[in-house]
């Protein structure tokens, strides 16, 4: 059994999908309260098990012998007891419950905190930063730094989750929830959307990478600089520029200088990133290609329609988005 809890808390890519390894101060509050919670259940089940035991084997009656008189009269020392106790239990797990739910929900930012706007959309997350930069699937952040996430969907409930960083957020049309935390230790985690949203609601994925301060200020400027020059010499790119620039992704997606499209993902830099498809394809030549060419096969029920490219402008299109850095 407990092999087998092991193996379901882990996923193959190495980084576990698991709450009981906090790297956030939220992730730690919330551990910290389960494992109170689990002492006082354990203590129960004790009390429970120890008494269902002496009921069984020592105050209860065996054949051929006399029935142990009733009592003509309540145990008033006992109904205080067993009215006190579960008060007393429910007490304890109350206060410290109370206590991270105040803790974990502060009504106003911390000093310094990094404001950022999540965008849900199905079947993708959209991050935008308040100085302006703006990508989709990946969150970077600073280490040691509080973040606050400002969290608004742009169609139906969603939810906002990532294991390792604590606390699940629902993501509601019209309103705005929020989720506050520090990050503590540098790393990718993987996230997810845990609130069942349609079809594709499994493939809805996203990574959050907590960088160094200056290794996050870095990433931060790319972002705010406009896509990266096609090298004049690379006439596969060149290409694929054009491609792109007469083709039906521009209604949707944006290059800053190249298209405006605001419905999909901002493509700017999508050659930086890691993943495709909200996290489910990594990000190689070859899985763009598939992405394209048949988004229904990796995402059922995305709104991206198949763009059928022959070969050759497939490879030019491809080689065009892969060096937006």
């Amino acid at each position: 059994m407990a092999i087998a809890l092991a193996i379901a808390g882990c996923s193959a890519s190495g980084h576990p999908m698991t709450t009981l390894a906090p790297k956030s101060n939220l992730a730690q509050w919330i551990q910290n309260l389960f494992i109170e919670v689990t002492v006082w259940d354990a203590i129960i089940l004790a009390i429970v098990v120890c008494a269902f035991i002496l009921a069984v084997f020592v105050f209860s009656s065996r054949v051929g012998e006399a029935a142990p008189a009733s009592a003509a009269s309540s145990d008033l020392g006992l109904e205080i007891a067993w009215t006190l106790g579960p008060t007393l239990v429910l007490v304890m797990i109350s206060v410290p419950t109370i206590r991270t739910i105040f803790r974990s929900q502060p009504a106003l930012a911390p000093a310094g905190a990094l404001e950022i706007k999540v965008v849900a959309h199905q079947w993708w997350w959209e991050f935008q930063y308040p100085d302006g930069a703006k990508t989709a699937n990946e969150l970077h952040i600073p280490a040691d730094r509080p973040i606050r996430l400002l969290l608004e969907s742009a169609d139906i409930i969603h939810s906002f989750w990532v294991p390792q960083l604590g606390g699940k957020r629902d993501v509601v049309p019209g309103q705005i929830n929020e989720l506050t935390f520090v990050a503590t230790v540098p790393g990718m985690y993987p996230g997810q959307c845990a609130e069942f949203c349609g079809l594709s609601h499994a493939n809805m994925r996203f990574r959050v990478f907590v960088d160094l301060p200056d290794d996050f200020a870095k990433w931060d400027r790319a972002q705010l600089a406009g896509p990266a020059a096609t090298p004049a010499t690379d006439l596969l790119a060149s290409n694929g520029a054009k491609i792109f620039a007469n083709s039906p992704c521009t209604t949707c997606h944006m290059i800053r200088g190249i298209s405006k499209g605001y419905i999909g993902p901002d493509l700017t830099h999508f050659g930086s990133r890691t993943t495709l498809a909200a996290g489910v394809l990594k990000n190689t030549p070859e899985n763009v290609a598939k992405w394209i060419g048949n988004p229904q096969e990796t995402k059922p029920g995305a709104n991206m329609p198949a763009l059928l490219l022959p070969g050759p402008k497939m490879n030019a299109l491809v080689a065009y988005l892969e060096g937006l850095k």
